[in-house]
Protein backbone atom coordinates (compact mmCIF):
# COMPACT_ATOMS: atom_id res chain seq x y z
CA UNK A 1 0.00 0.00 0.00
CA UNK A 2 2.82 2.40 0.90
CA UNK A 3 4.41 1.73 -2.50
CA UNK A 4 1.18 2.74 -4.27
CA UNK A 5 1.04 6.03 -2.37
CA UNK A 6 4.67 6.81 -3.24
CA UNK A 7 4.09 5.88 -6.90
CA UNK A 8 0.98 8.07 -7.04
CA UNK A 9 2.81 11.05 -5.48
CA UNK A 10 5.68 10.64 -7.97
CA UNK A 11 3.27 10.39 -10.90
CA UNK A 12 1.36 13.53 -9.88
CA UNK A 13 4.63 15.35 -9.21
CA UNK A 14 5.96 14.44 -12.63
CA UNK A 15 2.75 15.68 -14.27
CA UNK A 16 2.97 19.01 -12.44
CA UNK A 17 6.66 19.33 -13.39
CA UNK A 18 5.88 18.70 -17.07
CA UNK A 19 3.01 21.20 -17.00
CA UNK A 20 5.17 24.02 -15.65
CA UNK A 21 8.13 23.13 -17.85
CA UNK A 22 5.88 23.24 -20.93
CA UNK A 23 4.34 26.51 -19.75
CA UNK A 24 7.80 28.17 -19.76
CA UNK A 25 8.54 26.94 -23.28
CA UNK A 26 5.38 27.64 -25.25
CA UNK A 27 2.38 29.96 -25.07
CA UNK A 28 -0.87 28.07 -25.53
CA UNK A 29 -3.27 30.24 -27.52
CA UNK A 30 -7.02 30.04 -27.94
CA UNK A 31 -8.27 29.95 -31.52
CA UNK A 32 -9.01 33.69 -31.43
CA UNK A 33 -5.55 34.54 -30.06
CA UNK A 34 -3.94 32.22 -32.61
CA UNK A 35 -5.90 33.80 -35.46
CA UNK A 36 -4.83 37.31 -34.35
CA UNK A 37 -1.12 36.59 -34.74
CA UNK A 38 -0.45 33.72 -37.10
CA UNK A 39 -0.36 35.83 -40.29
CA UNK A 40 2.63 37.77 -38.93
CA UNK A 41 4.36 34.60 -37.81
CA UNK A 42 5.76 31.35 -39.16
CA UNK A 43 2.74 29.05 -39.21
CA UNK A 44 3.89 25.45 -39.02
CA UNK A 45 1.78 22.31 -39.17
CA UNK A 46 3.83 19.56 -37.47
CA UNK A 47 1.59 16.68 -38.57
CA UNK A 48 2.70 14.13 -41.14
CA UNK A 49 2.45 15.02 -44.87
CA UNK A 50 -0.64 12.87 -45.50
CA UNK A 51 -2.53 14.57 -42.68
CA UNK A 52 -1.45 17.97 -44.06
CA UNK A 53 -2.68 17.04 -47.55
CA UNK A 54 -6.09 16.12 -46.14
CA UNK A 55 -6.54 19.67 -44.87
CA UNK A 56 -4.59 22.39 -43.08
CA UNK A 57 -4.85 25.98 -41.88
CA UNK A 58 -4.58 28.38 -44.81
CA UNK A 59 -0.99 29.63 -45.09
CA UNK A 60 0.62 26.85 -43.05
CA UNK A 61 3.86 25.09 -43.95
CA UNK A 62 4.26 21.40 -43.25
CA UNK A 63 7.33 20.53 -41.20
CA UNK A 64 6.50 17.25 -39.45
CA UNK A 65 7.87 16.94 -35.92
CA UNK A 66 9.64 13.78 -37.11
CA UNK A 67 11.68 15.92 -39.56
CA UNK A 68 12.07 19.07 -37.49
CA UNK A 69 15.68 18.53 -36.36
CA UNK A 70 16.79 18.18 -39.97
CA UNK A 71 14.74 21.17 -41.16
CA UNK A 72 15.50 23.78 -38.47
CA UNK A 73 17.21 25.93 -41.10
CA UNK A 74 13.73 26.62 -42.53
CA UNK A 75 12.54 28.21 -39.29
CA UNK A 76 13.73 31.71 -38.38
CA UNK A 77 14.60 32.53 -34.77
CA UNK A 78 13.75 36.23 -35.17
CA UNK A 79 10.05 35.70 -35.98
CA UNK A 80 7.29 34.17 -33.85
CA UNK A 81 6.58 30.50 -34.46
CA UNK A 82 2.97 29.28 -34.42
CA UNK A 83 2.64 25.50 -34.19
CA UNK A 84 -0.24 23.10 -34.42
CA UNK A 85 -0.89 19.40 -34.89
CA UNK A 86 -4.06 17.32 -34.65
CA UNK A 87 -4.64 17.76 -30.90
CA UNK A 88 -1.55 19.40 -29.36
CA UNK A 89 0.74 16.53 -28.41
CA UNK A 90 3.16 16.72 -31.35
CA UNK A 91 3.13 20.53 -31.31
CA UNK A 92 4.24 20.39 -27.65
CA UNK A 93 7.13 18.08 -28.63
CA UNK A 94 8.08 20.42 -31.47
CA UNK A 95 7.99 23.38 -29.07
CA UNK A 96 10.37 21.58 -26.69
CA UNK A 97 12.78 20.91 -29.55
CA UNK A 98 12.67 24.51 -30.78
CA UNK A 99 13.18 25.82 -27.26
CA UNK A 100 16.27 23.64 -26.82
CA UNK A 101 17.62 25.07 -30.09
CA UNK A 102 17.24 28.66 -28.89
CA UNK A 103 13.85 29.71 -30.26
CA UNK A 104 11.98 32.01 -27.90
CA UNK A 105 8.62 33.17 -29.30
CA UNK A 106 6.86 29.80 -29.60
CA UNK A 107 3.07 29.56 -29.66
CA UNK A 108 0.70 26.62 -29.93
CA UNK A 109 -2.95 26.29 -30.93
CA UNK A 110 -4.98 25.02 -27.99
CA UNK A 111 -6.76 21.80 -28.95
CA UNK A 112 -4.94 21.57 -32.30
CA UNK A 113 -6.37 21.35 -35.80
CA UNK A 114 -9.35 19.28 -34.62
CA UNK A 115 -10.64 22.35 -32.73
CA UNK A 116 -9.89 24.86 -35.53
CA UNK A 117 -12.93 26.58 -37.01
CA UNK A 118 -11.11 29.06 -39.28
CA UNK A 119 -10.19 28.85 -42.96
CA UNK A 120 -8.86 25.51 -44.12
CA UNK A 121 -7.22 24.47 -47.37
CA UNK A 122 -8.30 21.03 -48.50
CA UNK A 123 -5.88 18.72 -50.31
Amino acid sequence: MEFLVIALVLLVGFGVFRYFRQKNVVTILTEDQFREGYRKAQLIDVREPQEFKNGHILGARNIPVTQMKQRLIEIRKDKPVYLYCANGTRAARAAQLLHKKGYEDINQLKGGFKKWNGKVKQG
